[in-house]
């Protein structure tokens, strides 16, 4: 659900660790993780302010839900392309229900 980044990119921020979060894996194990932010993350015409978990070494880095529901924008999977969402063009509408 969170921001992940690796620990490269936590250095060419110079993020520092704000907390420590456990969080269960896709295998179902549990680690612990390191914590930064608040990182302000861009795409295009939206914007949202999150905190990150670190994942150890080169490891690619996810998006995750909630950045992409805070900024109301959509994953295209055959095009594998992120998208503004067509139906708020012009500014993020979030759901308060």
């Amino acid at each position: 659900y969170m921001l992940c980044i690796n620990e490269t990119i936590q250095e060419q921020l110079g993020l520092h660790v704000i907390e420590k979060r456990k969080a269960q894996l896709a295998n179902g194990t549990v680690e612990e993780y390191e914590v930064v932010g608040p990182i302000e993350v861009k795409f295009k015409n939206r914007r949202c302010m999150v905190d990150a978990m670190i994942l150890k070494g080169d490891n690619e880095p996810l998006l995750g839900a909630i950045p992409l529901q805070d900024m109301d924008v959509l994953i295209h999977p055959q095009r594998q392309e992120l998208l503004v969402n067509p139906d708020h063009p012009y500014v993020a509408q979030m759901k308060l229900k």
